[in-house]
């Protein structure tokens, strides 16, 4: 319900904010002029920063630390995307979502709920700076980050869920008005909703989803339309904060990182 009331609060924000204006000529928009609601779906790879990971809990254990210069990496999945499509599971490799409204006047601006569901995944036995305490042993120095003490990922999700204003700008219109092609930029923020999956000193937990911090950036691209129909593919920047992180028992994980997506979507529009 809670996401129900979401979607149409979304919708009517969208046409309340339509602009009187003169129309614009853009694909996907009626005669009426009021404006194009789209939705999208589609799949992404991933390249994330070094990360500080610090790790704590005071309550069911004791220990405080932070590994320094951790590396990580998605895990795509698109080996199995035509076997589970063929399932019709079109959401085990990592998928994308958006749904926008164009509001089809002379600017070409628009608003859009845009969720990735990325993959973020610790490498194992890496080597990193450990600097803090572990039930009561301080600690500062390299060590091998191997499974029996730390496995960190987010992989059903670090699931990010964003708000974007739209820009569209047509650089090419067929005679028949039926193919065009045109730039799209799209800066946004919002939050992470991951379901975090750790093993720690050899307890494994796969976490509940959980709102675990924010994000803000900017994704760009090129898209093609054919009537109702259009192809996007972009690329997006972002700084993602997870301040809050859900770990075993009462204990809690940090780290910020900047992302790298390159995203590939098909979707439908329908003009109003």
């Amino acid at each position: 319900m809670k996401n129900t009331g979401f979607l149409f609060s979304f919708m009517l924000f969208a046409l309340s904010c339509s602009s009187q204006e003169e129309n614009c000529n853009c694909p996907g928009g009626h005669k009426s002029g009021k404006g194009t609601f789209y939705f999208s779906w589609g799949y992404n790879k991933d390249y994330f920063s070094k990360s500080d990971l610090h790790f704590k809990n005071s309550g069911s254990d004791n220990y405080d630390f932070t590994l320094y210069n951790v590396k990580a990496a998605d895990r795509p999945g698109f080996d199995k995307i035509l076997p589970q499509i063929l399932r019709g599971d079109f959401a085990t490799p990592q998928y994308v979502y958006r749904m926008g409204y164009y509001f089809n006047n002379k600017r070409d601006i628009g608003v859009e709920i845009n969720f990735d569901h990325t993959k973020y995944v610790m490498l194992d036995y890496q080597t990193a700076h450990i600097k803090g305490q572990i039930r009561g042993v301080q600690l500062d120095k390299d060590t091998l980050i191997n499974p029996d003490f730390l496995r960190f990922e987010h992989t059903n999700g670090g699931n990010f869920l964003m708000f974007n204003f739209l820009k569209r700008q047509n650089f090419f219109m067929s005679k028949n008005k039926k193919h065009w092609l045109g730039a799209v930029v799209k800066p946004g923020a919002g939050v992470m909703i991951p379901k975090t999956d750790i093993s720690l000193f050899g307890t494994h937990l796969d976490n509940r989803f959980h709102i675990a911090g924010w994000l803000a950036g900017v994704e760009t691209g090129v898209r093609y339309d054919i009537k109702h129909f259009f192809v996007e593919p972009t690329i997006k920047g972002s700084f993602v904060n997870y301040s809050d992180v859900l770990t075993i028992g009462s204990g809690r994980a940090n780290h910020h990182f900047w992302c790298f997506e390159a995203i590939l979507t098909a979707g439908f529009q329908l003009g109003l």
